[in-house]
């Protein structure tokens, strides 16, 4: 008999550098190709609704790729275990092979799925590709996970050296039975109303828009990379977050394009250098909740878990709806909703006025996130709201308080990206469009602007805000102090 493999894709949708397929077709003779949705399996943090109408679409464009090359997607729901023993039967495969993840709950669902396929003799392989190193393989001189970046980044940046990306195959081998699949459809993924509208427009899931965006970005966008990458209103920022978390795209595909921009003499291997440190950060965040696998609701800095936070539903949802007062914030949580993404420099300012300003739970602004990015991704989104809330690696001082008023003034200095975004605002003179309630009467009213009617007030003062955040932070360190 033929030797049959289930290669099991999970976030991995691509047939490029896919080191679990590429192996399958090595070998065996006939490959079968298998989708499990099984979203119980990674609560609390199951996809979110963001994360589900792209996951539909790049799911789409995997099964469209299967059929272009005579095989065919295998699309099932339920637990994987018993799904992945179903097929195995029905099939009568040898094994299965995957990619690895690294998110906390699905580490040990693979593990005990691989202990018990090989415990009934079931042949199992699993390969890396999500991330540029493993995350036990970065360590210090003890052995230890680095808790801070810098050396982190040296580190992996010495030692990293990428082999050439497996090319996308021309044919993959395919079953010679037919086996049942659910249509895409009944997943349900995609929203039943229309909040999702404007993400067609803004986005395309899929191994070949990767290749696009990617293409795009090394081009046009990564020589300016430093220099644009903190303007909200210019889109100078890669837009790849999406596509390398639902592994369309592999972070080796990004660096062996960068380096050979940089042999050809496009490109200087300086202009490079801070979007690779990017990708190292995207590491970091990865070997962080690998090794520390609590972070995704408790404070790595475990006195943290001591913090005076205030919860306010209210002050939440007026920030969810983008309705804080103050424009930058406003701005961004609204581009948020209506397209799936925010700008990087704009997410650490909403996300600061939250943790800071009104003390609300940095997790209640990760769920928040997590419902609401394409590019939800739980190291990533961990490791951001970590940051600002200063608990957790490398974290930014609880006590640096960011102004909005004048990060807003700083990154969209013409009122660009607010006017986009908030266009209730969008007559206001770009003096008063980060600072609207301190606008004369008469600019107000020539701008068409009513203050707590049109547009609100600030939800709270900055300085208010500010001295609030600071009494709470001297409060901790007066509780933890000794311990």
């Amino acid at each position: 008999m033929k030797k049959k493999l289930i290669v099991w894709f999970r976030r991995d949708l691509r047939l490029a550098d896919n080191p679990a397929l590429r192996a399958a077709m090595e070998d065996a003779e006939q490959v079968i190709p298998l989708y499990i949705w099984s979203p119980d399996e990674e609560s609390p943090w199951e996809p979110g609704g963001a994360s589900r109408w792209w996951l539909h679409h790049s799911l789409k464009q995997l099964a469209s790729d299967m059929e272009q090359r005579d095989n065919r997607l295998i699309i099932r729901s339920g637990p994987c275990q018993k799904t992945l023993e179903s097929l195995l039967s029905e099939s009568e495969s040898s094994g299965v092979y995957w990619n690895r993840l690294y998110d906390p709950k699905l580490v040990e669902r693979d593990k005990s799925i691989k202990k018990y396929l090989k415990e009934a003799e079931f042949e199992v392989k699993t390969f890396p590709g999500a991330i540029l190193k493993e995350p036990w393989e970065v360590v210090n001189g003890s052995g230890k996970p680095y808790q801070v970046f810098t050396p982190f980044w040296k580190k992996l940046r010495a030692e990293y050296q990428h082999s050439s990306p497996l090319p996308k195959p021309r044919e993959i081998p395919s079953p010679r039975k037919h086996y049942d699949s659910l249509a895409l459809d009944e997943l349900k993924l995609l929203p039943e109303t229309s909040w999702d509208k404007d993400f067609y427009s803004t986005w395309q899931p899929g191994e070949q828009g990767a290749k696009e965006a990617l293409a795009d970005f090394i081009s046009n966008k990564i020589a300016e990379y430093q220099q644009q990458r903190d303007k909200p209103a210019e889109e100078g920022t890669s837009l790849l977050a999406a596509h390398l978390h639902f592994g369309e795209l592999t972070p080796r595909q990004v660096w062996e394009q960068v380096d050979r921009d940089i042999e050809k003499g496009d490109l200087s291997a300086q202009d490079a250098e801070p979007y690779l440190r990017q990708l190292g950060w995207r590491d970091f965040s990865h070997q962080l909740l690998f090794n520390f696998p609590e972070t995704d609701t408790r404070p790595l800095r475990r006195e943290f878990e001591s913090f005076p936070w205030k919860m306010n539903a209210s002050q939440l949802k007026a920030w969810q709806k983008g309705l804080t007062g103050y424009p930058v914030v406003d701005a961004g949580m609204r581009q948020l909703w209506k397209t799936g993404t925010m700008h990087n420099r704009v997410r650490m300012i909403v996300a600061s006025l939250l943790v800071k300003h009104l003390l609300i739970p940095w997790q209640e602004g990760a769920k928040w996130f997590w419902d609401t990015l394409v590019d939800a991704d739980l190291a990533n989104n961990t490791m951001g709201w970590q940051w600002t809330a200063g608990c957790g690696a490398d974290a930014a001082p609880y006590f640096r308080v960011f102004n909005p008023i004048l990060q807003g003034e700083k990154f969209d200095p013409e009122g660009d990206y607010v006017r986009l975004w908030v266009p209730e605002l969008g007559e206001l003179p770009k003096k008063w469009i980060h600072r609207p309630w301190e606008a004369s009467e008469k600019a107000l009213k020539e701008a068409g602007i009513e203050l707590g009617d049109t547009y609100p007030r600030p939800i709270i003062e900055h300085q208010e805000g500010r001295e609030q955040a600071l009494e709470a932070y001297d409060e901790l360190k007066e509780e933890t102090k000794g311990k």
